[in-house]
């Protein structure tokens, strides 16, 4: 390994989350954070038989924000605020919890009579101390509203943040840039110096960054601060681009939730295990709060 340009590699750990499996990748026991992004997982393709799909139950967050980015196949999200949205390959649900929300997400009854498929990443931007209270809001992005960067075999999607000399339509609480990048044999790319966290998560294919090993589908490479740095592929890649400012102090995590302070988790379970949290319209099921955790 090349110290001066990659921090460390993390290998993702499998997670069943009932009825599929998921690679998890972040928080790691090396690496609990990128940036602000506090939780990645890299979930199929799988393809579900008839009459089966993604059932995720109504389940709460706070202090965070929530990011479903899909590959492939769709999902419809709820919430307790009221919103409903199919979300389908290369749009952004970006769902701010503060100080508290309740989602679901599920595969539609018209992908289940189909055979669903899916494929993408599910990722958590933890809060600055300043916001993590904030009041609670739901966006959603198209595809075609996200700034795409095509240079040098590169085609980049700028999902959220600012970089490549572009900035994304949704609305972050912090310093951040993560993107969608897909690269032709041969494809080169310049990863921006000025966040000092910063990752690449390789979901096909191989890249390399300077002169540093080559980084396999499923592997994410932590990069060290300082310099631009240059990634290319040998052959086609797909790659998600991370990174940002380090938040302001350590950040606790417990289940679906993520707080600076433990006794703020603690009221969140309490809260969760008394049913004091909104409902989700139209989905009346509920996660019940874990006792192993």
């Amino acid at each position: 390994m090349t110290p001066e340009i990659i921090e460390e590699l993390i290998e993702p750990r499998a997670r069943d989350l009932g009825g599929f499996e998921v690679r998890r990748v972040l928080p790691h026991a090396s690496r609990p954070m990128v940036g602000p992004f506090i939780f990645f997982d890299h979930f199929g393709p799988v393809e579900f038989e008839r009459g089966h799909g993604v059932d995720v139950r109504p389940h709460p967050h706070i202090c965070l924000a929530t990011v479903t980015y899909l590959f492939e196949g769709e999902l419809v999200h709820r919430d307790s605020l009221g919103c409903v949205q199919t979300i389908v390959p290369g749009d952004v649900n970006w769902m701010t919890a503060g100080s508290g929300i309740v989602h679901s997400e599920r595969t539609s009854s018209e992908q289940r009579a189909m055979g669903a498929r899916i494929h993408g990443i599910q990722s958590w931007v933890a809060l600055p101390r300043a916001a993590e209270e904030t009041e609670p809001a739901f966006s959603h992005h198209a595809a075609a509203e996200l700034p795409l960067v095509e240079r040098d075999g590169v085609k980049l999607r700028l999902i959220a943040g600012r970089a490549w000399g572009e900035a994304s339509p949704v609305q972050t609480l912090s310093d951040l840039h993560y993107a969608d990048a897909a690269f032709a044999p041969g494809a080169r790319l310049t990863l921006p110096a000025e966040h000092a966290g910063r990752a690449i998560y390789v979901v096909e294919g191989e890249l390399q960054v300077g002169d540093g090993p080559l980084i396999v589908a499923g592997r994410m490479a932590v990069l060290a601060p300082g310099s631009e740095l240059s990634i290319r592929s040998r052959g086609t890649a797909r790659a998600m681009l991370l990174g940002g400012a380090p938040l302001d102090g350590e950040r606790h995590i417990w289940w679906n939730f993520v707080a600076s302070s433990r006794e703020r988790i603690e009221r969140a379970k309490l809260d969760w295990a008394e049913d004091r949290f909104a409902r989700v319209p139209g989905d009346d099921e509920r996660i019940p709060l874990p006792s192993d955790r």
